[in-house]
């Protein structure tokens, strides 16, 4: 009986073998995410609102790539008093044409989702997401959150908000820089 369960075996796990789908392969957009990988030092300045001072933050992001198809961040800083820690992925959906990936933070229960494109030069990633507004949380407003390539050690990220008249503000500017 032993001596047929054997050939059994093989013939089914060869069958699996075959009908499993190949390992996706990294495109260009996926390789244009791994130059985001690394540890980096953070220096932010935020303005929550006309007339508000603006709030300053240092922070630290590690980012790692997985599988060359996907990058995920953590980022750690202490705001307000509180610590803060997010967490940020990003991929490239071929299926869709677009850049995809989401956002999550301990200081908010919304998880972000990201729909994006990268500018014609190559240098500007934008991603938008619809999350909760700052002046009312029961309403959504549409975000734009651009990473933009200065250079190999650098990176700044621009968040910016849509308003009710239809013009886009920007609230945060982040300087990333790599530690060395």
């Amino acid at each position: 009986m032993k001596l047929i369960a054997i050939p059994v075996l093989l013939a089914v796990g060869a069958t699996v073998a075959q009908e499993m789908p190949a390992p996706a392969q990294p495109l260009d957009q996926h390789r244009w995410l791994e130059q985001l990988v690394g540890e980096w030092d953070v220096t932010a300045e935020m303005s929550m609102g006309p007339g508000m001072e603006p709030m300053r933050m240092e922070s630290t992001e590690s980012v790692r790539s997985i599988g060359g198809l996907w990058i995920v961040g953590e980022g750690n800083a202490t705001f307000a008093g509180t610590t803060f820690t997010s967490l940020l992925t990003v991929g490239y959906d071929p299926n869709k044409g677009t850049f995809v990936g989401t956002w999550i933070d301990t200081m908010q229960p919304h998880m972000w989702s990201y729909v994006g494109e990268l500018d014609e030069a190559g240098k500007v990633l934008t991603l938008e997401a619809e999350g909760p507004r700052f002046d009312d949380p029961s309403r959504t407003t549409k975000y734009r959150d651009a990473f933009e390539v200065k250079a190999v050690d650098h990176k700044v990220l621009t968040s910016s908000m849509l308003g009710e008249d239809g013009t886009w503000t920007t609230f945060m500017r982040a300087d990333y820089r790599r530690r060395k």
